[in-house]
């Protein structure tokens, strides 16, 4: 799987700059399928999380595939709502993933308890039980607050990010820091799938619009975690290594950003 551009955090660890979502595909056969499928498409990065139900899941396809555990990098979160044992969440996720350390080891929001809780995320950082720890969804504020007291420095903040949503607040002062960005929902939700701009691009590269998105990701350093139920969808979201778009543009989509959000806005978070 050479092809696979693979990031270094900030810890030396070596990320694969396209992975697998799996938010809101069904807990069972459907998520299970839909990654046994992304990894024989060559996809080698699950991005997870507890909220999503379907941990399970990704272990079973984990295990039909083959796959060593170790050429598979796993991300999950904890839950919103199991900062009050941040330890419990934690080994119930490595239980329900059938593995006993994970790659990378999230907050998943920036909620009231999570500068206590990233003690407990350094604390597996330490034990080897997680690979990398990073936060998902902060502000520069909220990263800014965490810094004061962290030891250790957050290897990602994955955020909501494409040419609509830049958040260039967030990019500029993540590389400051070499915080590595994580971008979630690449492809707007299909919400500009039909973007003249980017259908345009799209015809001149002989690319789908979906491929131009995560390209562009891709190209500014970006980790993109496209997301598909279907099989077809599932292998055109990874068909992005043999294409280049140009510095023209790269520039040009840099330039689109609208602050269009698809999820919700993390500064309305406390």
């Amino acid at each position: 799987m050479d092809e696979i551009i693979k990031l270094r955090l900030n810890n030396r660890v070596r990320i694969p700059i396209i992975g697998f979502g799996i938010w809101q595909i069904a807990p069972g056969k459907e998520t299970e399928n839909a990654v046994y499928h992304a990894l024989k498409t060559g996809y080698r990065h699950i991005d997870g999380a507890a909220m999503y139900g379907n941990e399970e899941d990704v272990a079973k396809a984990i295990k039909k595939s083959g796959i060593p555990r170790d050429e598979i990098f796993i991300t999950t979160k904890i839950r919103n709502d199991m900062h009050d044992d941040p330890e419990k969440a934690f080994n119930e996720s490595l239980k329900k993933l059938n593995t006993d350390y994970v790659d990378l080891y999230m907050i998943h929001w920036p909620v009231p308890q999570r500068n206590k809780t990233w003690e407990f995320l350094e604390r597996f950082l330490e034990e080897g039980k997680a690979r990398a720890i990073g936060v998902g969804n902060f502000t520069v504020r909220h990263l800014n607050e965490l810094l004061k007291t962290a030891k250790v420095i957050p290897a990602v903040d994955q955020i909501e990010y494409n040419p609509y949503r830049q958040q260039k607040d967030v990019f500029d002062f993540c590389r400051s820091e070499g915080i590595n960005l994580v971008g979630y929902c690449p492809l707007t939700r299909g919400n500009k799938l039909n973007d003249p701009k980017l259908l345009r691009l799209a015809d001149k590269y002989s690319k789908t619009p979906a491929q131009v998105l995560i390209r562009w990701a891709i190209q500014n350093n970006i980790v993109s975690i496209p997301k598909s139920r279907n099989p077809a969808r599932i292998e055109e979201n990874f068909n992005v290594f043999d294409f280049n778009l140009s510095q023209d543009d790269l520039h040009e989509m840099n330039s689109w950003n609208e602050d269009f959000i698809v999820t919700r806005d993390p500064e309305q978070m406390p």
